[in-house]
């Protein structure tokens, strides 16, 4: 299992990156995946080179790759002008449309002031919605004065059970369906488990519901 942490932080030591690895560690946890950080600072000219000629370079090349095959992805983005940074957008602009298609992804951003907390909810949510990834309800936004403050450790753990619960869910359907299956049989009380979930098949709530 593959976790991927897309971080769009700037400066070093970065807030962002801090972030990002602080909820990928949390949802490894929970899902002994292994963690592969892209650190966008690091592809700037890549991607800028990507929108005038149409094709990315070996390192941004390999990002989009590691983001396309992840099992779950998490992504951190430090606000500007009250929205993504410009950075972050582009790196998504130039992913394929159907990398993120039922991709869980865990959404957070840093900032200086607890006001911009809402960029979570009014653009990112929406930008991975539209690229239909399935988001995680809990996002994560740090402020300054949130480091070392109560709460944040507690969103982090919620957002990182969230996250890796859509994981391991989504890699126990894998392996479900590359299973051999039968029908059940009309009455059979046959229940799929995985993910912590229990599933009843459809074709079993149809036979149950048929007259004998």
């Amino acid at each position: 299992m593959k976790l991927v942490v897309v971080s769009a932080g700037l400066s070093v030591p970065s807030s962002t990156r801090l972030l990002g690895d602080r909820l990928a560690g949390a949802t490894a946890e929970r899902t002994s995946a292994d963690v592969q950080v892209v650190e966008l600072r690091d592809l700037a000219v890549e991607i800028a080179h990507n929108f005038t000629t149409g094709f990315p370079g070996p390192a941004l090349g390999a990002a989009l790759e590691a983001v396309a095959s992840a099992d779950g992805l998490i992504v951190v983005t430090p606000v500007f002008s009250a929205s993504y940074s410009g950075l972050f957008k582009s790196f998504f602009d130039v992913l394929d449309p159907e990398a993120l298609a039922g991709k869980p992804v865990l959404v957070a951003a840093t900032g200086g002031s607890a006001r911009h907390s809402l960029v979570l909810e009014h653009a990112l949510r929406p930008l991975f919605a539209y690229l239909r990834a399935v988001v995680v309800p809990t996002g994560v936004y740090a402020a300054s004065e949130d480091w070392g403050a109560e709460g944040l450790v507690e969103r982090i753990s919620r957002a990182a059970g969230e996250l890796a619960g859509l994981m391991n869910g989504l890699v126990a359907g894998r392996a479900a369906s590359s299973s051999p299956v039968s029908l059940p049989t009309q009455g059979a009380a046959e229940v799929v488990r995985g993910g912590g979930f229990e599933v009843v098949p459809f074709e079993q709530q149809l036979a149950a519901l048929r007259p004998e």
